[in-house]
Protein backbone atom coordinates (compact mmCIF):
# COMPACT_ATOMS: atom_id res chain seq x y z
CA UNK A 1 0.00 0.00 0.00
CA UNK A 2 2.64 2.20 1.01
CA UNK A 3 4.63 1.94 -2.59
CA UNK A 4 1.36 2.53 -4.22
CA UNK A 5 0.85 6.16 -2.20
CA UNK A 6 4.48 6.46 -3.07
CA UNK A 7 4.22 6.19 -7.01
CA UNK A 8 0.46 8.05 -6.49
CA UNK A 9 2.51 11.26 -5.00
CA UNK A 10 5.31 10.70 -7.67
CA UNK A 11 7.64 9.88 -5.13
CA UNK A 12 8.91 7.21 -6.58
CA UNK A 13 9.33 5.43 -10.04
CA UNK A 14 8.20 1.90 -10.29
CA UNK A 15 11.30 -0.65 -11.74
CA UNK A 16 10.25 -2.92 -14.00
CA UNK A 17 10.46 -5.82 -11.34
CA UNK A 18 8.03 -3.41 -9.30
CA UNK A 19 5.79 -3.62 -12.00
CA UNK A 20 5.98 -7.40 -12.67
CA UNK A 21 5.79 -7.93 -8.90
CA UNK A 22 2.63 -6.12 -8.82
CA UNK A 23 0.75 -7.92 -11.93
CA UNK A 24 1.75 -11.15 -10.73
CA UNK A 25 0.24 -10.05 -7.45
CA UNK A 26 -3.04 -9.15 -9.17
CA UNK A 27 -3.12 -12.80 -10.98
CA UNK A 28 -2.95 -14.52 -7.96
CA UNK A 29 -5.67 -12.15 -6.67
CA UNK A 30 -7.84 -12.47 -9.38
CA UNK A 31 -7.51 -15.94 -9.85
CA UNK A 32 -8.18 -16.75 -6.02
CA UNK A 33 -11.14 -14.99 -6.15
CA UNK A 34 -12.14 -16.89 -8.92
CA UNK A 35 -13.03 -13.18 -11.08
CA UNK A 36 -11.58 -13.66 -14.75
CA UNK A 37 -10.23 -9.57 -15.88
CA UNK A 38 -13.66 -9.82 -17.91
CA UNK A 39 -15.97 -9.84 -15.18
CA UNK A 40 -13.89 -6.83 -13.73
CA UNK A 41 -13.23 -4.81 -17.06
CA UNK A 42 -17.19 -4.96 -16.78
CA UNK A 43 -17.91 -3.99 -13.30
CA UNK A 44 -15.35 -1.12 -13.71
CA UNK A 45 -17.28 0.27 -16.83
CA UNK A 46 -21.05 -0.29 -15.11
CA UNK A 47 -19.01 1.59 -12.09
CA UNK A 48 -17.62 4.19 -14.12
CA UNK A 49 -21.29 4.93 -15.99
CA UNK A 50 -23.23 4.87 -12.62
CA UNK A 51 -20.32 7.69 -11.19
CA UNK A 52 -20.96 9.68 -14.01
CA UNK A 53 -24.14 10.53 -13.43
CA UNK A 54 -23.12 12.24 -10.63
CA UNK A 55 -19.50 13.38 -11.04
CA UNK A 56 -17.07 14.25 -13.39
CA UNK A 57 -14.46 11.69 -13.17
CA UNK A 58 -10.92 11.07 -14.67
CA UNK A 59 -11.22 7.74 -16.36
CA UNK A 60 -7.71 7.78 -17.10
CA UNK A 61 -6.75 7.75 -13.54
CA UNK A 62 -9.37 5.23 -12.69
CA UNK A 63 -7.97 2.49 -11.23
CA UNK A 64 -10.16 -0.79 -10.06
CA UNK A 65 -8.50 -3.98 -8.48
CA UNK A 66 -9.37 -6.59 -6.29
CA UNK A 67 -7.36 -7.28 -2.83
CA UNK A 68 -7.00 -10.37 -0.73
CA UNK A 69 -6.14 -10.14 2.61
CA UNK A 70 -7.25 -13.80 5.35
CA UNK A 71 -9.99 -14.83 4.01
CA UNK A 72 -11.35 -12.29 2.39
CA UNK A 73 -11.35 -10.47 -1.29
CA UNK A 74 -11.97 -6.58 -1.25
CA UNK A 75 -13.24 -4.81 -4.85
CA UNK A 76 -10.79 -1.24 -4.53
CA UNK A 77 -11.80 1.40 -6.19
CA UNK A 78 -9.39 4.23 -6.96
CA UNK A 79 -11.68 7.21 -8.64
CA UNK A 80 -10.31 10.74 -9.55
CA UNK A 81 -13.22 12.83 -9.04
CA UNK A 82 -12.92 16.54 -11.02
CA UNK A 83 -15.89 18.07 -10.10
CA UNK A 84 -19.71 17.48 -9.00
CA UNK A 85 -22.50 17.56 -11.50
CA UNK A 86 -25.33 19.27 -10.49
CA UNK A 87 -28.50 17.01 -10.11
CA UNK A 88 -32.18 18.45 -10.94
CA UNK A 89 -33.81 15.69 -8.55
CA UNK A 90 -32.98 13.07 -6.78
CA UNK A 91 -35.01 9.43 -7.12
Amino acid sequence: MLDFLARLLGRESPGSKDVAKERLRLVLVHDRADVSPQLLQLLKNDMVEVISKYMEIDEKGLDVTLERADNQVALVASIPVKKMKRVAHLA
